[in-house]
């Protein structure tokens, strides 16, 4: 929507002049006996417009004299009329429509200040606005606009945001490119950058940014860590290089699986692959006179799965790339994309011009095929998924699949199962293929790939990667899953 947005936990914000609107969201953990939020709520409310959702909504209503009664967790689509058509966050929204119910508890007296908006069939509220001149507008729901008939939830956000709030929608990547460059120009002045590439799309953008910015003062690395897909190096490099980026390439494979033998904890591979990660780049990195910045990659959802919104409570994983470098290396960190989700940085991408061929890959996680290879990892390991992974993406490109597809990719399963192989009785690994679709990677639906492609697919990695006699198929959403299985 061209809105400009920052996800922060409710026990660590600021209340400035530039907040100009709340959500508080919906969260079935605040609900749990040991947690009792305190939202400072009085201040929020007096502050700005508000919008609660779920149980954001019946924090508001409880802390304002309503009740509400907590119930069995449950998510559902149910039908939801809405009866005050004249309130401006109902704009252009169908008076009668399917939404996804939020997961627990229901709103079951509203004070004789507050108007019900919404409601459901058999008439439990679906959403209300307070009637106050001490509070600016505050609203409440009991369904996930995100999730709810897409075109009309997007709305219902973008009602509340600019018709109630009145925010304008000027956070385009035209204005982000112009901002980011002259905010990097400022920042850095003369000093040099040395930036770590992956051949993704959020470095490169980052480093599209950083060259337009610092030109000649940027010097990329490129890291093989050994966990990259088939011929990925040789690839990556020739596509920089042709957008005449300074780079350099290394080979660190076997430091790589060196720290990383024997380890099977997927948390314990990823701080280990940003260890060695951030030794490689101290390595590089003082053979680059004057070098004072290291610029990175991260996007939004790394900062947001990297901290706990919960408090107290763990963070959902942890990212390589997310929390800063010894003091040992002594380099500043630059991220010119942290705030930006995914879908963001492709629009980004496109406003610089930058290839095609890198804009419309896949996203492929930090750590790479490391976070791919379930349990232990291993070079054999490695080059069977890589084998298995490059056929699955060859077959949807050739298919017209890839295009259609958001991320895709082949995980190597810790299971071995019995098969037969010319009349041979096999033991042997299984991969699971993943695709799904998504705008900014919070939330992911899986593809309905066509069972005689899948069936294609499979046929061809059993046939020809040595190793595995068995494939399939995750079906898995987003939440409650993560797109990776690590």
């Amino acid at each position: 929507m061209n809105l400009y947005t920052e996800v922060r936990p409710y026990n660590d914000f600021e209340i400035t002049d530039e907040v100009k609107a709340l959500i508080l969201s919906d969260s079935i953990f605040m609900l749990s006996d040991h947690i009792k939020p305190d939202i400072r709520l009085e201040s929020l409310l007096s502050h700005c417009p508000v919008l609660g959702i779920g149980f954001g909504a019946q924090y508001i209503l409880s802390y304002l004299g309503g009740e509400v009664e907590i119930t069995e967790p449950e998510t559902g689509n149910a039908n939801m009329t809405i009866l005050r058509t004249e309130d401006p966050i109902m704009e252009g929204i169908a008076p009668k429509s399917q939404v996804v119910k939020t997961r627990q508890g229901r709103i079951i007296n509203l004070p004789d200040d507050f108007d019900t908006l919404a409601e459901y069939e058999g008439g439990e509220l679906a959403a209300y606005k307070l009637k106050s001149e001490k509070y600016k507008n505050v609203y409440g729901i009991q369904f996930y606009p995100e999730a709810s008939a897409k075109e009309q939830g997007v709305k219902f956000l973008e009602n509340f945001l600019v018709k109630v709030v009145g925010m304008r929608q000027d956070w385009t990547p035209a204005r982000f490119v112009e901002d980011s460059v002259r905010s990097l120009r400022r920042k850095i002045g003369d000093e040099k950058v040395v930036l770590g590439l992956s051949g993704g799309v959020d470095s490169t953008v980052a480093a599209g940014l950083l060259q337009q910015a610092i030109g000649e003062h940027l010097i990329c690395i490129f890291v093989d860590n050994g966990l990259l897909r088939k011929n990925e190096f040789e690839q990556v490099l020739d596509s920089y290089q042709k957008m005449g980026l300074q780079i350099k390439g290394v080979n660190a494979q076997a430091e790589f699986y060196k720290a990383l033998e024997g380890v099977s904890d997927p948390e314990e591979k990823r701080k280990i692959i940003g260890r060695v990660f951030i030794d490689v780049f101290e390595q590089e990195a003082k053979k680059i006179p004057d070098a004072k910045w290291l610029g990175q990659g991260t996007i939004y959802p790394d900062v947001i799965e990297s901290i706990s919104v919960h408090a107290p409570g763990v963070a959902i994983k942890s990212h390589h790339n997310v929390g800063g470098l010894p003091e040992k290396l002594n380099l500043k960190i630059i991220e010119p994309i942290r705030m930006l989700f995914k879908d963001e940085v492709r629009r980004v991408g496109a406003e610089l011009a930058l290839p095609k061929n890198i804009l419309d890959r896949h996203p492929f996680p930090g750590p790479g095929l490391g976070i791919r290879i379930l349990g232990e990892i291993t070079p054999e390991k490695v080059r069977i998924l890589q084998e298995a992974d490059d056929i699955y993406i060859r077959h949807l490109r050739a298919s017209g699949w890839y295009e259609r597809i958001w991320q895709a990719g082949t995980i190597l399963l810790p299971v071995q199962s019995v098969g037969v192989s010319d009349d041979q009785r096999t033991y042997e690994w299984t991969v699971a293929l993943r695709a799904v679709n998504s705008v900014d990677g919070m939330q992911a639906h899986w593809i309905e790939i066509p069972y005689d492609l899948l069936e294609k697919i499979s046929d061809d990695i059993i046939n020809n990667v040595k190793g595995i006699n068995r494939v399939v198929y995750d079906i898995s959403k987003k939440p409650p899953a993560t797109i990776e299985w690590e």
